[in-house]
This record gives C-alpha cells, sequence and structure tokens, in this order.
C-alpha cells in the first residue's frame, strides 16, 4: 500500500520589525532618515530677539548693581601695623578713616550718618577723614551751605566722644575751602591743614599731622617738619596718595594716610582702573611701603561722575596700631 504523500507545510515568515518577544528596533539600514531642517530667517529672527532681550535684562541688572548695589557695599577693612616710633603706651591704639564722602545729590546727610555709625561701631580711639567733603567742579554753581550745617550737627555727636581729625581736599578748594572748613571746626573736628596735634596717653606723646591739599598747591610740608619735635613718631594725613614720595622722603612719619583716588572707582578685571586722577596714579588703593613710610590709600565711601562703582566697594579702614619701640 503506498503511503499518501504528506502535504508540505507553508515556510514560516518573520517580520523583521518583530521578534518572539515583542516588536524590535529596525536596523540602522532600515531606519529612514529626514532630511536635516533649514535654519530659516524666522528662526534667527526668534533667536536674535531671544538674546536681544536676555542681553537687555542682563545690562538693566548690571546697571543696578554699578549703581545701586556696589556703591553701597561698604567694605570695613582691617589694617595692622607696627609702628616703629609709637610708643608703647599706645599700642593697640585705633584710628578708622573716611575719606572722600562728596557730599551731593547721591550722597545724602543720612547716608553720611549710615558711614560714621559703621565707622564708631568698630570701637575707634579717633577717626581721620582726608578730605573732599563736597562734591563739585568749577564749572559748577552750587550751594552746599545747608548741608554743611547739617553735617557740622552730626560731627558734633561723634566729636563728643573721640578725637576726630580732618584735611581738605580739591573738591573742598573748588567749592569753598573756607566755608568747608568752618563747617568742620564747627562740628568739633581738628582740620589740620599743614599743622600738627599731639596725642597723650600719661607722659607718652605721638602726633597726628595734616598736609593741605597738594592738588591745588596748598601744601606747605616745611610748616609741618617745623611743628613736629626731633626724632617724634608721627602720622600724616594727606588727601592725594602721591604725595608720599615727599613725606617719605623727609622720614619724619611712619605711616600716610590718603583718599583721593576712590581706587580708580571702576576697576576693569585684567586691566585696572581706565581713569585716575592727578596725584592719585601712583598709589592707587591699599598698603604699599614707601622708604620706611607705611603708605595707605583708601578707596573712599562716595563717588564723583559718573556715580557708579565697579569692582572697586567704597571702604572705611580701621588701623590698628602697635609699638615697634625696643629697648
Amino acid at each position: 500500500m503506498l503511503c499518501a504523500e504528506m502535504p508540505q507545510k507553508a515556510p514560516i515568515r518573520y517580520n523583521c520589525t518583530y521578534g518572539s518577544r515583542g516588536p524590535m528596533k529596525p536596523t540602522a539600514s532600515q531606519r529612514s532618515v529626514s532630511p536635516q531642517r533649514r535654519f530659516s530667517r524666522r528662526d534667527f529672527l526668534k533667536v536674535s530677539a531671544i538674546l536681544g532681550f536676555d542681553t537687555l535684562l542682563l545690562g538693566i541688572a548690571g546697571f543696578g548693581y554699578i549703581t545701586r548695589i556696589e556703591p553701597t557695599w561698604v567694605d570695613v577693612r582691617h589694617v595692622s601695623l607696627r609702628l616703629p616710633r609709637l610708643p608703647r603706651a599706645f599700642s593697640g591704639w585705633r584710628m578708622a578713616q573716611l575719606s572722600d564722602i562728596h557730599i551731593g545729590p547721591w550722597m545724602t546727610l543720612q547716608r553720611v550718618r549710615e558711614l560714621f555709625e559703621m565707622a564708631v561701631s568698630e570701637t575707634p580711639d579717633a577717626l581721620a577723614l582726608t578730605g573732599d567733603f563736597v562734591l563739585t567742579y568749577g564749572w559748577r554753581n552750587l550751594s552746599y551751605q545747608d548741608e554743611l550745617g547739617e553735617l557740622a550737627g552730626l560731627l558734633a555727636e561723634y566729636t563728643r566722644r573721640m578725637p576726630v581729625f580732618a584735611v581738605l581736599g580739591n573738591h573742598d578748594h573748588w567749592y569753598n575751602a573756607a566755608q568747608v572748613r568752618g563747617a568742620l571746626e564747627a562740628g568739633g573736628v581738628q582740620v589740620l591743614s599743614n599743622a600738627v596735634s599731639v596725642l597723650e596717653r600719661g607722659d607718652a606723646r605721638f602726633y597726628v599731622a595734616g598736609i593741605d591739599d597738594a592738588y591745588e598747591g596748598k601744601d606747605n610740608l616745611d610748616a609741618v617738619l617745623s611743628q613736629l619735635p626731633p626724632q617724634a613718631g608721627a602720622i600724616l594725613l594727606s588727601h592725594v596718595p602721591d604725595f608720599a614720595d615727599r613725606s617719605a622722603a623727609t622720614g619724619r612719619f611712619d605711616l600716610q594716610m590718603s583718599g583721593h583716588s576712590h581706587g580708580g572707582q571702576v576697576v576693569l578685571p585684567f586691566v585696572g582702573p581706565p581713569v585716575l586722577p592727578k596725584w592719585g596714579q601712583k598709589y592707587v588703593s591699599g598698603l604699599y611701603r614707601v622708604e620706611g613710610m607705611f603708605q595707605y590709600t583708601n578707596r573712599g565711601v562716595g563717588m564723583t561722575f559718573p556715580a557708579v562703582r565697579f569692582n572697586c566697594r567704597p571702604e572705611i579702614t580701621v588701623f590698628t596700631l602697635e609699638s615697634g619701640e625696643t629697648d
């Protein structure tokens, strides 16, 4: 008996995109590649608008920073120095320095009060004010008579508590030196215009001298030296820092405190200050050693035009002085 021919089964076909466990990813050769979308003019305008808006926001934020934030972000800097001729009785003596207040449209008397409160909160033994109390230029017809009257009353609150010494700056002379000096003296401030004041602790004496503004040619160093006893130690207040070359050459001062430069007011990274004033181009900011004398340039608390600060915060300096006397 012949066996019947077994029917053939149809071949099993597998879909290339499916396996026994479900769908499989197509191979690279099977993927369809869509053509790249071109960057259209409309896309360009959208991106430009976004970038422009971001730039505007950054500009607004930056302008707010340089006009409102940094100018009020005061750096209270502590500096400790050992002075060779400071008597031992004065070791630990502290003096706070404010400079370049520039009373004017931006610097109100309320702001001035806040700055003085910051300074005295550091418990100094004395205050040094190194010039430029007002903001003015020779071609501006400004009057600060009322403001200076208020300043005198404010200063009187502090001169009752500690000695306050001052020198005048170029802006004070450009405005009215006699009026500025009168307001300071009415407030009890010792204005050291080419003059010397003596500090006493027991039998020990130390001297604070002041030179009038060299920018305006009002300085008289010989007059200051004639008031200093031989071999006496002294601090010199000079509005302009570059006077340090002259004062250090005398060998009579252990420290000069100055302002004037505002530290540049704007300091560009990797570049430095793009603009510096005459008599403030060598000792711009901070501590220097000039021959045997320390020179310190305070960045000031006020501003001149334009009223901005960048990378150059306003500064109050608190000096702690130690005696360098040896047996």
